[in-house]
């Protein structure tokens, strides 16, 4: 999971009466005003002008001046001058990178506590982590005149205009594009900061949401997992119950897992369960008791992080969490909601993360994911798990992880050969190097790329944090347990190397550094799947051959399905939000699950005849992360399409520069460059097809 910091645009073409105030400025002296740079600029530069006019008017507000300041700011600022629009268009290009890379830089200090493991997190650490520094930022830039001088200058493009005709711009003009974007929408810095600050609140609340497994009892009292295993939610709960897939009796501890993850969905989990050591819980029969002294951990702490534990046994009960799981979920769409005035073209988070943050729209994004939702191959696909697997799927079988590699190692195996190679976060830094030659980087550009990488252990599950300047460096974080890391903190610690790679590759070498990054969150979480998919070569435990390839394709397709629901629901339940704006965490509770209900038994019982399924609501990324879930099987769909690319004889290495280079334009222009073709579910079914035939 990549976090991506940086401005969001919005509208393009602003007929809002609270943003566009005809009425404070008439649409006669704008005329006026226009003809009059016309006449002195000359017909050649009309198109600027009309555009450059109407940009500034539709954003410019009391604070900013009077009409008579409003006339001569236009009159004074406009530039003809190719050569100073030249200098100009540099000069903002580099401040706004010193900007935006040392408030990132501050901004990761201060958070720096809250998210990387280095102790007990402190009262005043949460309240470090809800500060955004970079709130005031655009604010400021409006306030000076900075964001006008922009607007005046250089074009708001729509969409559409983007994706019909970005295909024949220069890289300037991409540039271009994006510096406008970028003061394209005048959020007050309180309202972004409330959306920090509920995104941190449920960022902390997700990483102390822990399970400690050894101390889940089946309704026999028997004790299924080892001493010391403590989970994250829902990531390594998932992960577990993949990994059980290699157990002899590993069904036994999957259902267990699934019937955990059940009560997080209902929040009919106890309280005291979470994150708490000391007290032993049987989630099927659902009671809570103290823990027998000799079974708790030795380095179990005296409280949960945050103060969530329970702590001594007479404090135990079976006292429900009370729905806090949907207090956050609200609480960042209250935060989302107050930006949504703001954004008259895009008025709900829905939109600007469709329309906006993905320029993909909601209608093909639906679209992608219902190809693969309904596919006829999906019962196909689920009849060979089944033979595989000697019974009939359950519910849990959406993470089936048998057609992967790992399928064959136990999940002890892996975790003893990861923790002797890796004891401690310095150890996996050290081997950057190593890592990024065996995926085909030369000697020089993995020396380049590792040291420009920070490996931190991290509180949560993982996640890479990208860098805004050059000169800075993106950071790797996973999760280093106190025996070193385990397999599902490599797995992830791979994932994220790809992010870093890609971060590194489209922040130093592209062009402009207006252009960092790449086109939405899927493109840069699909070149992070092609690194992990290669996880166990890099251990070198398997090499790819033809028998591998079509398992592949075939885990690809089931992983793209089994996310396909989540990201549905996700949307749903936004979209239920807005509906129901005042609803209380109870009622979001009763909503999400219905939501979560209807989605499986639409896409999903059909396949594995069993009705009515929470699992598809359980993922974390919807509590604090504000529907980034589409991002997931769109990312295995680019991702597929790349590793297709790459079987033709293509290096690894010089693709992904090549690839990662290309910036952020629009998803298919990106696609095109990089593949040859748009994104597109096709390549990922027609291979499946021919996997089911081999």
């Amino acid at each position: 999971m990549a976090l991506s910091i940086g401005a969001v645009s919005c509208v393009t073409t602003r007929k809002d009466p609270v943003l566009h105030r005809p009425e404070r400025f008439p649409p006669e002296k704008l005329k006026a005003l226009k003809e009059e740079l016309v006449e002195r600029y000359g017909e050649g530069q009309r198109e600027r002008i009309e555009r450059g006019g109407d940009q500034v008017v539709a954003l410019w507000g009391p604070e900013d001046g009077s009409e008579e300041t409003l006339v001569a700011f236009v009159r004074e600022n406009f530039i003809s001058d190719p050569r100073l629009l030249d200098r100009t268009f540099e000069r903002l290009e580099h401040t706004l990178e010193q900007v935006d890379g040392h408030l990132n830089e501050i901004g990761r200090e201060v958070r720096y506590a809250s998210e990387v493991d280095v102790g007990p997190v402190l009262p005043v650490d949460h309240l470090l982590a809800s500060m955004d520094l970079q709130a005031h930022v655009v604010q400021d830039l409006f306030s000076s005149k900075v964001a006008f001088i922009v607007l005046l200058n250089f074009p708001l493009t729509s969409l559409e205009e983007r994706t019909r005709d970005g295909g024949k711009w220069s890289r300037r003009k991409w540039a271009e594009a994006r510096l406008a974007q970028r003061f394209s929408r005048r959020v007050p810095a309180p309202v972004e900061q409330g959306i920090t600050k509920a995104s941190a609140e449920g960022d902390a609340y997700i990483a102390a949401y822990n399970i400690w497994m050894h101390h889940l009892l089946d309704e026999e009292g028997r004790r299924l997992f080892p001493k010391g295993m403590r989970l994250i939610s829902h990531w390594n709960l998932r992960d577990e119950l993949k990994a059980d897939y290699a157990e002899p009796e590993g069904s036994l501890k999957q259902r267990m897992i699934a019937k955990v993850l059940e009560r997080i969905v209902t929040q009919t989990i106890p309280q005291a369960v979470i994150n708490n050591p000391r007290v032993d819980w049987l989630p099927f029969l659902n009671t809570v008791r103290p823990a027998p002294e000799e079974t708790v951990e030795s380095d179990a702490p005296p409280s949960a992080e945050g103060g969530r534990a329970q702590g001594e046994a007479a404090q135990v009960s079976a006292e429900h969490e009370d729905d806090l799981r949907y207090a956050h979920l609200l609480a960042t769409f209250h935060a989302a909601r107050e930006a949504d005035p703001y954004c008259p073209g895009a008025p709900t988070l829905i939109v600007r993360r469709f329309e906006e943050n993905r320029e993909l729209s909601e209608i093909r994004v639906s679209r992608l994911l219902e190809d693969v939702l309904t596919s006829p191959l999906v019962p196909r696909v689920a009849r060979l798990i089944e033979q595989r697997l000697g019974r009939k799927l359950e519910p849990f079988d959406i993470w089936y992880s048998g057609f992967q590699p790992r399928g064959k190692h136990s999940e002890a195996e892996l975790d003893t050969l990861v923790r002797e190679r890796y004891p401690n976060a310095g150890a996996f830094q050290a081997d950057l190097p190593r890592l990024l030659t065996a995926l085909s980087f030369t000697p020089e550009r993995a020396a380049y790329l590792a040291g420009n990488i920070v490996v931190d252990p991290s509180r949560g599950a993982g996640h890479a944090m990208p860098a805004l300047r050059r000169g800075d460096k993106p950071r790797l974080r996973t999760r280093v347990g106190k025996d070193g890391m385990d397999y599902k903190g490599y797995n992830i610690a791979i994932h994220e190397l790809g992010h870093n790679v890609e971060q590194i590759f489209s922040l130093y070498d592209v062009d402009h550094t207006l252009l960092s990054g790449v086109p939405n969150n899927s493109f840069t979480e699909a070149l992070a799947f092609v690194f992990q998919r290669r996880d166990l070569e890099l251990l070198a435990l398997e090499k790819a051959n033809v028998e591998s390839g079509r398992l592949s394709t075939l885990n690809t397709f089931w992983m793209t399905y089994e996310i396909s629901g989540p990201a549905m629901v996700d949307i749903l339940v936004w979209r239920w939000m807005y509906e129901h704006p005042d609803a209380t965490p109870a009622a979001l509770r009763e909503a999400t699950v219905r939501i979560a209900k209807d989605v499986w038994n639409r896409y999903y019982a059909p396949v594995f005849g069993v009705r009515d399924s929470v699992l598809l609501g359980v993922y974390s990324h919807m509590v604090s992360l504000m529907m980034y879930l589409p991002d997931y099987p769109l990312g295995h769909l680019i991702a597929f399409q790349i590793e297709k690319h790459l079987e033709q004889g293509k290096d690894l290495g010089e693709e992904f520069e090549r690839m990662a280079t290309f910036g952020s334009v629009t998803p298919d222009l990106w696609m095109e460059h990089a593949t040859g073709s748009r994104v597109s579910a096709e390549p990922l079914l027609r291979a499946t097809e021919r996997a089911l035939k081999l």
